[in-house]
């Protein structure tokens, strides 16, 4: 077996009395594909610093095989003492390396390599440093976040890249999808130590929640040792006791061992504040159009959006996907047609650049308004270092300042934010940025089961696959096209990804297409009609009227079943109800469905 070109043994490494790496392993053969996964403050970009020789442990021992070439992305690059972004990522090549790759590497980002360093943006200088990091094909790389503030089209295109190097590769990422097509192994980092999958991503966690869940099982075998052996303790003859000083001994041990075991960290308690129900109508917008400079960013836009939809905006960084969603919101007026925004509606926003955060301001000040100890959620007031809890903030920072957060402290603070005040339309820009997966899953959870209207800005795919309803993709040139579902089944009925263009185009430019789910037998989709039939018209008439009745017969079950003695009095006439009930919301659901279907035909249609 050949030796490894890197391996990291029992590394340690305190910060005051705080042991952040507590015997930490890793091993990287030549060519290995690993992750390395774990909670935000785990340590994982301390390690992925020891493992480039950036950072010196406190002890353990960091092995290179001799003329082993390494390559670093951080995920706060330094750029100085470069003048343009071409300067700086060819000052990273060696005498062998190919010098057109730099450029090629940048434009494939987004960047010219003509770029003044000084005025770049953050994303902007991630990915700069990224081609920096990629010109060499060096025998390892360690990329830490190597997608933030990548869009679609670029972590694609990023997937491809490494697909085809013959680098040795350590990833940290929150992003599943990128994960599950890269890895071949998983470190997982908890408490300061590390334990090795020899699978790739898409079984960790599976594997991580058998580890926790024989790890529970050990504590309480713990826990009933240490009961047993006090008990022993209290009862046992004094006599005998001088004897069983080994006894003794190992009871104290049991004590320490339970004292000093770290337990895992708590997860993250999300609920969001509903307000009362929206109108069935949400957003409509007709034949919407903007444009910047004579550059049109959306043209000829038409939509419904109705309560309960989970609507993601994806597309290229600079499509307008920002531009959309205040359109669609009323934040932003189109230069054409108009939007027609529906009746109690109360929104909550997350904003991409967390721009509603004043850096000077407290972490309680921010959660407060200022000037108070206490938060209102759902109704009712906690107080604010409570509700700090919920989102892993620990009581001592609640008088930290919001610039001396971490990024993923930030992304927790707006939705701490953002889901207090009571909503039934969450707007959400880049939610995702810099949160740890576990608490990407209970945002997936939370917004699957919220009641409201959600429109989803987002670059993860796992996400939208996992919440989105459909999915509205810049095509370019100011055209948008929604397909049914998340970002898989945007892929099947596009017939590509973000790189490729669609299979088919239908649409006229400046139209939006909507397109839908292929069937689930196989089948072919039913092309679409020229003109509304007799049946369709009288169905769009009479369907109004039917959901009317259908939410009345809804609302009449509900109160009898509310009845808390219904049960007990007569569990024929409980169950008859339960089953109308369930009868009447599919038969609402359906209603609604076709309704729409049929009001976006006859839209086609009258244009």
């Amino acid at each position: 077996m050949a030796p490894p070109l890197l391996k990291l043994a029992d590394i340690r490494l305190s910060f005051g009395s705080d042991a952040l790496l507590d015997g930490a392993e890793l091993s990287l053969g030549a060519g290995a594909r690993l992750c390395l996964v774990g909670r935000n403050g785990s340590g994982k970009s301390t390690l992925l610093k020891i493992a480039a020789g950036l950072v010196d442990a406190d002890s353990g021992d960091r092995f290179l095989q001799p003329g082993t070439t390494v390559r670093y992305l951080p995920q706060e690059p330094d750029l100085s003492g470069y003048d343009t972004s071409l300067a700086f990522v060819e000052a990273g090549l060696g005498p062998a390396d190919d010098s057109h790759r730099a450029q090629y590497l940048l434009e494939r980002l987004g960047l010219t390599g003509e770029e003044d360093l000084k005025v770049l943006s953050g994303g902007e200088r991630r990915r700069a440093a990224l081609a920096r990091a990629l010109a060499p094909k060096p025998d390892i790389l360690l990329l830490d976040e190597p997608t933030n503030h990548l869009d679609l089209p670029a972590i694609e295109w990023l997937e491809r890249e490494l697909k085809g190097l013959r680098s040795a590769l350590v990833l940290i990422s929150h992003d599943r999808r990128f994960l599950e097509s890269l890895s071949e192994a998983v470190i997982w980092l908890e408490r300061g130590r590390t334990r090795r999958l020899d699978r790739g991503f898409a079984e960790f966690e599976s594997w991580r929640d058998e580890v926790v869940e024989q790890e529970v099982s050990g504590r309480h075998k713990l826990d009933r040792k240490i009961a047993q052996e006090t008990e022993w303790l209290h009862k046992g003859v004094t006599a005998r006791r001088k004897r069983n000083m080994g006894r003794l001994r190992a009871l104290q041990d049991l004590r320490r061992q339970r004292r000093e075991a770290r337990q895992a960290t708590g997860s993250v308690q999300m609920a969001a504040t509903e307000a009362q129900a929206s109108g069935k109508l949400v957003i409509e917008a007709k034949e919407v159009t903007k444009a910047y400079d004579g550059r049109p960013i959306v043209s000829g836009f038409s939509t419904r959006i109705l309560r309960g939809d989970r609507i993601g905006i994806i597309g290229p960084n600079g499509a307008g996907k920002t531009t959309l969603l205040n359109l669609l919101t009323g934040a932003l007026a189109p230069d054409s047609g108009r939007v027609r925004l529906g009746a109690k509606l109360e929104l909550a926003t997350v904003d991409q650049g967390r721009d509603s955060l004043d850096p000077r301001t407290s972490l309680q000040d921010a959660l407060t308004g200022g000037g108070s100890d206490s938060v209102f959620v759902g109704g009712e007031q906690r107080h604010v270092v409570s509700y700090m809890k919920d989102f892993l903030f620990l009581p001592e920072q609640a008088r930290t300042a919001i610039s001396a957060l971490s990024g993923g402290e930030r992304g927790r603070l707006m939705l701490a934010r953002a889901l207090a005040k009571p909503s039934n339309l969450l707007v959400l820009d880049e939610p995702t940025n810099d949160l740890d997966l576990e608490t990407l899953d209970l945002l997936q959870e939370l917004l699957g089961d919220y009641k409201g209207t959600v429109l989803l800005v987002s670059h993860d795919r796992d996400f939208l696959d996992r919440v989105a309803t459909s999915v509205i993709n810049a095509e370019g040139g100011g055209r948008w096209i929604e397909y049914a579902g998340g970002y898989r089944d945007m892929v099947a009925q596009r017939g590509g990804g973000m790189l490729e263009r669609p299979a088919a185009e239908k649409a006229r430019p400046g139209k939006r297409e909507r397109k839908t789910a292929p069937a689930k037998n196989g089948g072919a989709a039913r092309p679409g009609r020229a003109k509304l039939s007799f049946k369709d018209k009288h169905a769009l008439e009479k369907l109004p009227q039917r959901m009317a009745g259908l939410e009345e017969e809804i609302a009449a079950l509900q109160v009898t079943l509310a009845d808390p003695d219904l049960y007990a009095r007569d569990p024929e006439a409980f169950q008859d109800a339960t089953e109308a009930l369930e009868r009447a919301a599919t038969q609402l659901q359906d209603a609604e469905e076709e309704w729409l279907r049929l009001e976006l035909l006859r839209e086609e249609v009258e244009k």
